[in-house]
């Protein structure tokens, strides 16, 4: 199987790998002329890119037409994740990308443990994690993991924005999933999952005020970087992709 990158420089039949990535194909790979990588564009589509010159620090492509990934779901997914504590977080982004995740909004609510600390360099430590898990996964776009956001308040006026549906994941409980998520129910989604603490009623309120469904995952309580993984798997079920 080719191996996959992703790059801003597409255009015109033509494309090209910088920084890092040119490294690894060129040095690491040892990539050859006429060699094919497959290269995804910020336009969320697949191309077969054929080496056509090796430089220092850049490899130049030319590509095929473009062509939509079997990998993307049809409906794009935000996760509003609660800040979980000791490096967590970083397995939440790996996996959630798997599954199928568009973007990644870690919050910081009442009930966190964690507190902001160096958010910067962890976001670009974040960022690359998702950008690994996306090229395993053989995605077809590269999911964004946001900086943080300091309140719930924040959470709240996000989920006012543009989201066909908005889905507040509450241990005190909530309608069955299945009776909120269908094939084609939504194309834009957002799902909010708690930290450690869970969410207070003042912040269950809120939600709900905001426009979210309040729904559950059962009788059980599960762990923080458990909960998101599970929503996001049930939605992808739900909404006909993970077939």
């Amino acid at each position: 199987m080719p191996h996959r990158y992703f790059t801003n420089e597409l255009a015109a039949g033509r494309a090209a790998l910088t920084g890092s990535d040119a490294h690894h194909l060129a040095d690491v790979m040892r990539a050859k002329l006429g060699e094919e990588v497959v290269l995804c564009g910020p336009d969320g589509l697949e191309y077969l890119g054929t080496v056509t010159a090796i430089q220092s620090g850049r490899v130049e492509f030319t590509v095929t037409k473009g062509t939509t990934s079997k990998a993307e779901p049809d409906a794009a997914v935000t996760l509003f994740a609660g800040y979980p504590k000791q490096g967590k977080l970083e397995e939440v982004i790996r996996h959630s990308v798997e599954l199928g995740v568009t973007e990644i909004v870690p919050f910081f609510s009442r009930y966190c443990v964690a507190t902001p600390k160096k958010e910067d360099a962890k976001n670009e430590r974040y960022n690359r994690i998702a950008a690994e898990a996306a090229k395993q996964a053989g995605r077809a776009m590269l999911p964004h993991v946001s900086m943080p956001l300091l309140n719930f308040a924040a959470v709240c006026d996000a989920l006012q924005e543009d989201y066909d549906l908005a889905l507040f994941f509450y241990e005190g409980g909530g309608a069955p999933l299945r009776t909120v998520l269908r094939p084609g129910c939504a194309k834009k989604i957002a799902i909010v999952t708690g930290s450690e603490g869970g969410f207070s009623v003042e912040e269950a309120e809120a939600a709900k005020a905001a426009g979210a469904v309040t729904v559950g995952l059962g009788p059980r309580i599960l762990r923080c970087e458990t909960a998101p993984l599970t929503a996001l798997t049930a939605a992808m079920l739900l909404t006909g992709n993970l077939e």
